[in-house]
C-alpha cells in the first residue's frame, strides 16, 4: 500500500513538472564567443639534383650542360627571393666541383639558361619570385654548364649548393 501510495505521488509530481516546463525556463541569455588565428607566412624548399654527364676534356667544343631544379610552396599571397650559394669549393663564381684529392673543376649554375644569369646567393644574382596565387609548390629550372676544354685529371667531383628561399 505504501508503496502504490509513493508511485502514485511520483506521478504526480512528474505531471506537474511537465505540465509546468514554460515557468521552470523563465529566460535566457547569450555571450558571443571569439574564435580567431593568426596565418603565418611560410615558405618550404626543395631541390633536384644537377647532375652532369661525363665531361671529356678533350672535347674542346661543347659545353657539357644539365638542369635541376628547385621547388618552393608558399602561403597564398606572400612573394619571396631564391638563392644558391656558391657552394664548397669557391666565395665566388665560377662555382667549383671538387674531387678526392683536391683537384678543382669550375661550373656554374644560371636562372634563365644555361651560360645566361648566374644564379647567386644574394641581391640581383637571386631569383624574385612573384606572390603565390595559392598553397600549392611552384617549380623553377636551375641550369649548369661546365664550360668545354679544361684540363682537369680523370674523377669523380662534386660540390654541394644551399638552396635559400627569403620570405
Amino acid at each position: 500500500m505504501r508503496f502504490r501510495k509513493l508511485l502514485l505521488a511520483l506521478e504526480t509530481i512528474g505531471a506537474l513538472a511537465i505540465g509546468s516546463d514554460s515557468s521552470v525556463l523563465a529566460g535566457s541569455s547569450t555571450a558571443n564567443l571569439p574564435v580567431n588565428v593568426t596565418v603565418i607566412t611560410n615558405c618550404t624548399i626543395t631541390t633536384t639534383a644537377v647532375a652532369f654527364a661525363d665531361y671529356d676534356p678533350l672535347a674542346s667544343t661543347n659545353d657539357d650542360t644539365s638542369s635541376g631544379g628547385v621547388t618552393i610552396a608558399c602561403t597564398k599571397g606572400l612573394s619571396a627571393t631564391v638563392g644558391l650559394s656558391f657552394g664548397q669549393n669557391a666565395s665566388a663564381s665560377p662555382r667549383k666541383m671538387k674531387d678526392t684529392a683536391g683537384d678543382l673543376l669550375p661550373y656554374d649554375l644560371y636562372k634563365d639558361t644555361p651560360g645566361g644569369t648566374v644564379w647567386g646567393p644574394s641581391g640581383a644574382a637571386m631569383l624574385s619570385i612573384g606572390a603565390a596565387p595559392s598553397k600549392a609548390p611552384r617549380s623553377y629550372t636551375v641550369y649548369g654548364r661546365i664550360a668545354s676544354g679544361q684540363d682537369v685529371p680523370a674523377a669523380a667531383y662534386s660540390d654541394t649548393v644551399t638552396a635559400t628561399v627569403n620570405f
